[in-house]
């Protein structure tokens, strides 16, 4: 994968919590399209915005369709620092398999880019949950990196911001943020 000075780069698919806070360097982002698994509200978090008492939810890559997401290019470089927190941040229970998959780019490329699919055979896997369970979870989870209902909410409002559609998530969003206005 070359940028077009022929400096070696890498690439990172943000598909949840990636698209809004990456907390990580690169040098360019845009929007970017990866078949083969959708975005879904399908791992159980004990960790980022649950605790095994209280499990929240959290996104996951799972098999089928396609999802729209960012992609972060990345400075070969920095790119051991940023594949070691990737690693820190992201497999804290190993949910996830990281791997590469071609994304296709709005500026029309297609590169390889490392992505976060969950691994189905995971305890953490929750599998497809109807509104009212993930309702129910999203609404109690509480982690270390705080409420589960900001997590989805900040996506959700990211997504549309950049004209990205998941009606699933928006109409769970949309149930969360009356909650939320009615609780403020």
């Amino acid at each position: 994968m070359h940028d077009t000075d022929n400096t070696a780069t890498h690439w990172v698919f943000g598909y949840g919590s990636l698209i809004w806070n990456p907390g990580f360097a690169h040098v360019s982002a845009q929007q970017g399209l990866l078949k083969g698994a959708h975005r879904s509200l399908s791992i159980v978090s004990h960790h980022h915005r649950g605790t095994v008492e209280q499990p929240g939810l959290v996104f996951g890559l799972t098999r089928g369709g396609s999802c729209r997401g960012m992609v972060f290019e990345v400075a070969d470089a920095d790119w051991p620092q940023v594949y070691a927190y990737l690693q820190e941040r992201e497999q804290v229970t190993a949910v996830y398999r990281d791997v590469m998959r071609p994304v296709h780019l709005a500026d029309g490329r297609t590169i390889g880019a490392l992505a976060f699919l969950v691994d189905e055979r995971h305890e953490q896997f929750a599998g497809r949950l109807s509104l009212d369970q993930q309702l129910a979870m999203v609404r109690a989870g509480v982690g270390l990196s705080g409420r589960n209902i900001d997590y989805v909410l900040n996506t959700a409002r990211h997504l549309r911001e950049l004209g990205i559609r998941d009606r699933q998530l928006m109409a769970l969003a949309d149930l969360l943020a009356e909650d939320d206005a009615a609780v403020a």
